[in-house]
């Protein structure tokens, strides 16, 4: 954490990696070449979407091996050692908690039953309604993912705390993300979740990664040293992430060429409650950091992962429950769609505002 003599520079002094500097680029770049992929070479697609784990299991090879190169250097990260050192600045995590786990979700639940089911419903069915109901829940359902701590860099987050953040968050998704979704599914729409496919999402996209990503920065810091992993492990091994991101990226949106470019009103329309839900718990855990007192280091982060998805695993989650071309998948790939851009502009937004929170000395509690 910096001190008052000496301020941590700003965000735009940060230097960031030709993938962080215009990841928006790439990202952008990447679903335009899946749309083509998908327009021009629809055998290939379909091919590629019959590699599933189990006749019907909806779990797709390719996006599930991706996935989890996006999920385990993530994982590998997560200090679980670390959490109790929280007890000296509680606050920010019981804020982020609340936020993440008894609004986050709920909220979601309601704006995209009112939006779909009433405001929508001159232009998409029942049906289609019910989906994407289905599809924002599921992303809402999942707080947190791999781009946090980028967010947390891009606005002088305290890193040790963000770290501890995602990893509790990371712990009772373990626990609350299958009956949240399966409870507020079912609440709002007409849809069944059957509990046996999400909880075999959960271990498959969840559990293993968190075993392996666990396992291998034990190895690694027992066989090397910490210095080692923190100083030259991680720093080589984080571009994985983005890359797998983006590969996926272009998965997904060949698998969903054909809804995308025949439903563009549609994009439009699931973009417009996620985007009020994402702006809606980044300020509501923003003042409520502000009302707490919390050190600008630590609510900045927090505001960005009560605005975030875990992307990654509510499209891996759609796609096992629904289908790759389905309704609810497609609403959780506008979330991606309008992921990077949206913690962007949050994260000018935090760093134009620091001054609303008192600078504090090292070690100061928040």
């Amino acid at each position: 954490m910096a001190t008052v003599e000496a301020p941590a520079p700003t965000a735009n002094s940060k230097r960031l990696n030709i993938f962080e500097r215009y990841l928006t680029v790439w990202v952008g770049l990447c679903m335009v070449v899946g749309l083509i992929v998908g327009k021009v070479a629809p055998a290939l697609v379909q091919g590629l979407r019959g590699m599933e784990f189990g006749r019907g299991s909806q779990v797709n090879i390719p996006i599930a091996v991706l996935i989890w190169l996006m999920i385990i250097p993530m994982m590998i990260k997560v200090d679980f050692g670390a959490i109790l050192s929280v007890r000296q600045r509680p606050r920010g995590l019981l804020v982020t908690l609340f936020v993440n786990w008894l609004v986050k979700p709920f909220s979601m639940a309601l704006i995209g039953w009112i939006f779909f089911r009433h405001i929508f419903s001159a232009w998409i069915t029942r049906p289609e309604a019910d989906q994407y109901i289905a599809g924002v829940i599921i992303l809402a359902a999942a707080p947190c993912t791999a781009m946090v701590f980028v967010w947390s860099y891009l606005t002088d987050g305290d890193p040790a705390y963000t770290l501890i953040q995602v990893s509790v968050n990371d712990l009772i998704m373990l626990f609350l993300f299958a009956p949240i979704v399966r409870f507020l599914v079912r609440g709002a729409s007409s849809l069944s979740v059957p509990f046996a496919v999400l909880l075999y999402s959960v271990v498959a996209f969840i559990v293993i990664p968190l075993i392996v990503g666990v396992g291998l920065r034990a190895w690694l810091t027992r066989a090397r040293g910490k210095q080692w992993f923190e100083q030259s492990f991680l720093p080589r091994f984080s571009p994985v992430t983005i890359l797998a991101l983006l590969a996926t990226l272009v998965f997904i949106f060949a698998f969903q060429a054909e809804n995308i470019t025949g439903k563009y009103f549609h994009v439009l329309l699931i973009a417009i409650p996620i985007l009020i839900q994402v702006y809606f718990n980044s300020g509501l855990t923003y003042g409520l950091m502000r009302l707490l007192r919390v050190d600008y280091s630590v609510a900045a982060p927090g505001a960005l992962i009560g605005a975030s998805n875990f992307f990654e695993l509510a499209v891996a989650t759609a796609i096992a429950l629904f289908g790759p071309g389905s309704g609810a998948a497609l609403a959780t790939v506008v979330g991606v769609l309008v992921e990077v851009p949206v913690m962007l502009s949050i994260c000018r937004v935090c760093n134009r505002t620091r001054h609303w929170f008192p600078a504090k000395p090292e070690g100061a509690g928040a």
